[in-house]
């Protein structure tokens, strides 16, 4: 336990690239400030130069060695149960006839009702694998083709690797463990990404892992004398060329050819993972089309936006249409860039999500997170492609002297920031009325007489590129208090007194969620359809959009009125793969539609920052502290 408590802790500060305090590694892992100080000891003392984890006022941050250390923590577990299940699985994969329950607990030194329990942890893993667990007395068998037997061994090695995924020392050495020996990955992972581009695809090089490992795969599996059935036809001209490419890499860098049938099946695993949709010549199906028609013009409606921009549609029915290959083949979409989008754009994930749901129901595939941040990257950059005009901040440039120099340096910034501020005017006496400047910025080549004013940032006769850096870093600094003054000037109305709860009781999400819901039912804001309609947008995708936030909805805007139930916990809760303090469930009606944007993506924007969060679970003990302490965050100088 105490191994995996340091490689959990590892786990964390790696993810966070920055500073955590004490309090919130103990929290996230239920354990004491002190146990934590324990772990970071035990960590360094494993590190070569005991630098793993630098120490600071701020708290905690990982250093270079942090990664290599908690690869040696997660291969050091030998003993830990989950180690323990993926040396039961790698027993059973090399072993057709089966295993003998009481041989096994006896060489792995255990008793026989642990090796029974393991044996149940193995079973659960098999959901959705075509795999089932076969008994005979003491014996156990894994039972089901070998082409699924090889896809729930990748699912294996990747589930453990999670972030890891895209780092080929970390994936040669899983499958290793896992018996497949590989340690020619990442030329092979260089190569096929060469090859590829050299055909004349554009390759989405996250998805190389799962197409290295599946070779990896066949190649050891077939080198036992596990063979897959032969292939009827060699798939079209696409699978053809990259089945050559495959085949050549894995003769080359895994000691041996692909077997016809492989070939054609890996090939197809490339081409609906690694090739952007659109480059094969694969056309989508007809229903897979129209359900992508359908999903976004429903989801447009709902939000109000146009998402009917022919060449998006088609190119997003082509993406939609290898998801469901994916699906098919049991194909797993790692996407490393899931938490920011999700962060980044909650509006844009929300849609992303409305639309998997209704092509999930319709197509009958499951679409899990990564793939839902794989369109919502679509989505976005079709919603954001033309700037809001609002966006662009006004700005007075005071900037006395030569007057070709002041032309100079006007053409200059507005060549470098036109898109995000406009000179509305240039002042060129050395006496000026600071305050009375009339813009969201003033860019000064000289001294203000006052200070104070957050407004004002001092510039070089000559635009430097630091210059560039501090006024793109003020112009966002305004951007998004404006956009946080507009949250406060909105939130307080929506907010029941009688919805707002300190340390609620429940502790999974779908009971938080009824426990909010019958107190905004109470107000007479919601009904019981509502409430339903949220638990099953949380199964869909969990609504958790930061480290301690969560902000389950409806997937529809049914509300009598826009209100939100609020529950604050010291300790946080499970929240899908998070654990969060604060639970906000938001009921939206239809006539506050323009303000979802608003309120959903400031009101993450303000608990992104841990900081800021700790503040607010530390002070929001009622629903009036709760939104004074948010209103000083909008407030405080960024």
């Amino acid at each position: 336990m105490t191994a995996e408590r340091q490689e959990q802790v590892l786990g964390i500060l790696l993810r966070r690239a920055g500073w955590v305090t004490a309090a919130d590694l103990a929290d996230r892992l239920g354990v004491t400030a002190r146990s934590v100080r324990s772990y970071i000891t035990a960590i360094n003392a494993l590190a070569p130069a005991g630098d793993a984890i630098e120490s600071g006022p701020h708290g905690y941050r990982a250093m270079p060695s942090a990664a290599a250390v908690r690869d040696e923590l997660a291969g050091a577990q030998h003993g830990a149960p989950r180690e323990r299940v993926r040396g039961i699985i790698r027993r059973l994969m090399g072993a057709p006839e089966g295993i003998d329950v009481f041989d096994t607990a006896m060489s792995l030194h255990v008793s026989d009702a642990t090796v029974e329990a393991d044996l149940r942890r193995v079973r659960g893993m098999l959901t959705d694998s075509e795999l089932t667990l076969q008994r005979d007395d003491g014996m156990v068998a894994l039972a089901g083709t070998e082409r699924s037997l090889r896809r729930f061994l990748t699912r294996v090695v990747l589930d453990d690797l999670d972030e890891r995924v895209f780092d080929t020392e970390a994936l040669e050495r899983a499958a290793d463990a896992m018996g497949v020996p590989a340690p020619g990955l990442a030329e092979f992972r260089a190569g096929l990404i060469a090859r590829l581009s050299g055909l004349g695809f554009a390759v989405n090089e996250v998805a190389a892992a799962e197409v290295m490992l599946r070779a990896a795969i066949a190649v050891e599996r077939t080198r036992r004398g596990r063979s897959t059935p032969e292939a009827d036809d060699d798939g079209g001209p696409d699978r053809v060329r990259v089945g050559e490419v495959l085949d050549e890499l894995a003769a080359r860098h895994l000691g041996s050819h692909l077997t016809p049938a492989d070939r054609r099946h890996l090939a197809g695993v490339a081409l609906v993972s690694l090739v952007e949709p659109g480059e094969s010549s694969d056309e989508p199906e007809r229903r897979v089309a129209e359900a992508v028609s359908v999903a976004l013009r429903r989801a447009a409606a709902t939000y109000g936006i146009d998402l009917s921009e022919e060449d998006f549609v088609r190119g997003f029915a082509q993406h939609v249409h290898n998801v469901v290959q994916r699906s098919h083949e049991h194909v797993g979409s790692r996407n490393p860039m899931t938490r920011a989008v999700k962060l980044a754009s909650p509006l844009v994930f929300e849609i992303a999500v409305s639309v998997a749901g209704d092509l999930a129901d319709e197509l009958g595939v499951a679409i899990p997170d990564d793939e839902i941040a794989d369109m919502a990257m679509r989505i976005g950059s079709l919603v954001g492609a033309e700037p809001d005009a609002g966006d662009v901040l006004t700005a007075v440039l005071v900037c006395p002297g030569f007057e070709g120099m002041r032309n100079r340096l006007q053409v200059h910034l507005e060549r470098a920031l036109g898109h995000e501020l406009a000179i509305t005017r240039v002042e060129t006496g050395y006496a000026q009325d600071w305050a009375g400047i009339d813009a969201d910025l003033v860019l000064s080549t000289i001294d203000p007489s006052s200070t104070g004013d957050d407004r004002i940032v001092r510039i070089q006769p000559f635009l430097t590129s630091r210059d560039i850096a501090r006024v793109a870093d003020a112009a966002q600094r305004v951007r998004r208090q404006r956009q946080l003054r507009g949250l406060r000037s909105q939130m307080r109305p929506w907010f029941a007194p009688t919805a707002f709860i300190r340390n609620a009781r429940a502790a999974a999400p779908e009971a938080m969620i009824r426990l909010l819901g019958d107190a905004l039912m109470r107000e007479g804001v919601i009904d019981e359809e509502y409430v339903a309609s949220a638990i099953e947008r949380e199964a869909r995708s969990s609504t958790a959009f930061t480290e301690s936030l969560a902000v389950p909805h409806a997937m529809t805007m049914s509300a009598v009125r826009t209100a939100i139930a609020v529950a604050v916990n010291e300790q946080s809760i499970d929240w899908g793969a998070e654990r969060v303090h604060v639970v906000a469930l938001v009921a939206f009606s239809e006539t506050d539609r323009a303000a979802f944007q608003t309120v959903f993506e400031q009101f993450v924007d303000v608990f992104a920052d841990p900081d800021n969060a700790a503040r607010i679970v530390r002070r929001g003990d009622t629903l009036e502290a709760f939104l004074d302490e948010i209103a000083a965050l909008i407030d405080a100088p960024a």
